[in-house]
């Protein structure tokens, strides 16, 4: 079986490559939600460098940054470099209901879990109800 390689096609993957390396930061993707009085980010982040992360809160805005290095290798001729390689960003708007000075995170398996909790003033809480239900009894 013979492998016949279309000139037009590699030019066509070459150029993608190119435009799309130039494209920069890359977006990672993130699932978010609520589980009890906290909110939990898990962004994709495989085979990024720990020390590369950045996570930081400024006023109201949340950043994640990261970088991911190519795999750099001296006499090897690479037939596919599909993995992604690049910095990466992701914000977010942090609303007055989370504890921004008790936000966390932990990187493990290429994921990056970010745990913001809800601030104590933005918790469901009872309100207390009064009674004037008490008669007194009045003699004339």
């Amino acid at each position: 079986m013979a492998m016949t390689i279309d000139p037009l096609s590699q030019l066509d993957r070459f150029a993608a490559a190119v435009l799309d390396s130039a494209r920069s930061p890359r977006v990672m993707p993130v699932d978010l939600f609520r589980d009890g009085d906290r909110y939990v980010l898990c962004a994709d982040l495989p085979g990024v460098d720990p020390g590369t992360i950045d996570v930081d809160v400024d006023g109201g805005q949340l950043s994640i940054r990261a970088q991911r290095t190519g795999d750099v290798r001296d006499g090897v001729r690479w037939l596919a470099r599909e993995r992604n390689t690049g910095n990466y960003l992701r914000q977010f708007t942090l609303g007055d209901g989370v504890d921004i000075d008790g936000i966390s995170a932990s990187y493990e398996s290429g994921v990056l879990s970010v745990i913001i909790p809800v601030s104590e003033r933005a918790k469901p809480r009872k309100i207390a109800i009064e009674s004037r239900d008490e008669r007194q009894a009045v003699t004339a």
